[in-house]
């Protein structure tokens, strides 16, 4: 990998306080939810060197603790702190498992009190009364370096509201990671699902199964909800409309649903229903798992831990192509609020501002792992980025280029081909997909009784949201 040094980009936004005052407002509305508060705070407080700036005072930020440790290293270390110092602000940046960030939310809106900047990592639809609408900053950001991708605006946006209720800084593609040796020795390939499939058993036999989650957690969540996209089984249409149960989609939807199941009888084991984020991270690193979908922590951490046997046998591909496309969420969408109950929403609002401008700088100390949400937030976009990626010198060469060519072509938001709404945020904060993939593949409910249920509870999610005004 080249010399992250080398590729520091720290733009900074010239953003007036007369303008930054001008914005915000929001209405209220409680989500009752209740979880852990954070545990582990990290607090950088640098000299206040530039007075006379227009902000000032505390910025507090809650964000997950991220799945490369050393972008959170460089981030509170250096980033916050050079941020701080260059706006007379005094940062705070707290940092929290993933799995807790819903709760947590939930227990600060609850208080009308807490973080000023909170960050999610799916589009947190469902808080949209709770949080100030964020058009201006993004109106700016897109004047400076065009566009928001497609992804990160349906991620964030509301039709119906024609407000961005979050702001989008990052999103991560999600590839297969999977053992080279061990397919070539057993003759498989992941170019379609189909393929997936038929060499499933082989591999188990083999000692190295398959690795798809059907538990609770993002990495299920995210895996299966694309699965459903390659055989064109749409939990909702372009209106935003709940339409599972329906044609085409039904009929997709029922048959990724035998895929999985075939593929977990054959060349899975039960350990998938009770995975958290980590655990196929873990089965993989431990040389047990032939392949996996998930983003590139999985590869970087094979890489760091020295065994090059194994990170020069871990290799990327894009997501399986199913009978109707290849397609697939992003992994992690990293989305962030400002609370209508924030003490300092001017700082946040610039803090973000110039996060965006800056981004090559968090791509790069990321380790790839954070694309932006705008693709012009590096100078050059999709073909800069390649050329990045490119330059990574880990066998095999340029085997993180594929990256790029998933963020390019395969990633969508969650909810595709609609947008990421407050009754896909409750589906999948719900884990009402990995739950019924589960039940089929344990054999408790048969395929389309499945369908079937899961469009009548969404229909009644859509009807509730659209009651409050947001769908």
């Amino acid at each position: 990998m080249s010399d992250p040094t080398s590729e520091l980009d720290g733009h900074s936004s010239e953003l007036s306080r007369s303008e930054l005052l001008k914005r915000g407002g929001a209405a209220a509305f409680a989500v009752t939810m209740f979880g852990a508060l954070p545990d582990k705070s990290l607090g950088f407080y640098g000299p206040l060197r530039y007075q006379g700036k227009q902000l000032s005072g505390e910025l507090k930020i809650l964000q997950w603790a991220h799945f490369v440790p050393s972008y959170d290293q460089w981030l509170d270390s250096t980033y916050v702190k050079r941020w701080g110092e260059q706006n007379d602000v005094e940062v705070k940046i707290d940092h929290i498992n993933n799995a807790l960030l819903f709760s947590t939310a939930s227990s600060e809106v609850a208080a009308q009190s807490g973080h000023d900047l909170f960050q999610f990592i799916s589009p947190p639809s469902s808080f949209q009364k709770q949080v100030l609408p964020l058009n201006d900053i993004v109106q700016e950001v897109s004047k400076k370096v065009g566009p928001m991708s497609r992804v990160g605006r349906r991620s964030t946006y509301n039709p119906r509201t024609k407000a961005f209720f979050g702001f989008p800084d990052n999103y991560a593609p999600d590839p297969v990671q999977y053992r080279r040796s061990f397919l070539a020795e057993a003759d498989v390939n992941l170019k379609t699902w189909e393929d997936v499939r038929k060499g499933a058993p082989k591999l188990k036999r083999a000692g190295h199964p398959v690795g798809l989650g059907m538990s609770n957690e993002i990495d299920s969540n995210m895996m299966l909800i694309s699965l459903l996209y390659c055989f064109g089984g749409f939990l909702q249409d372009e209106e935003n409309r709940i339409v599972l149960n329906n044609g085409s989609n039904r009929k997709g939807a029922i048959e990724a649903l035998e895929l999985m199941r075939d593929i977990f009888r054959n060349g899975m084991s039960d350990e998938v229903f009770a995975w958290t984020a980590a655990s196929n991270n873990q089965a993989f690193l431990a040389g047990r798992l032939s392949m996996t979908l998930n983003a590139i922590s999985i590869a970087r951490s094979a890489e760091n831990s020295g065994n090059t046997g194994l990170s020069d046998d871990t290799w990327l591909a894009s997501i399986p192509r199913g009978p109707v496309t290849r397609l697939g969420n992003e992994h992690v969408m990293g989305v962030y609020v400002i609370w209508k109950f924030a003490k300092n929403k001017e700082a946040a609002k610039k803090f973000l501002i110039d996060q965006q401008l800056g981004y090559r700088e968090h791509f790069v100390r990321s380790e790839y792992y954070n694309f932006p949400a705008w693709t012009g937030a590096i100078k050059g976009g999709f073909k800069t980025i390649r050329a990045m990626t490119k330059q990574d010198t880990h066998k095999p060469r340029g085997k993180y280029t594929i990256l790029t060519t998933n963020a390019e072509k395969y990633t969508t938001n969650v909810g595709h081909p609609g947008n990421s709404n407050a009754v896909i945020d409750e589906i999948f904060n719900r884990y009402l997909i990995p739950q019924m993939f589960a039940q089929v593949a344990q054999g408790k409910i048969a395929p389309a009784d499945a369908v079937r249920d899961l469009d009548r509870e969404a229909k009644t999610i859509f009807r509730k949201w659209r009651a409050a005004g947001l769908v």
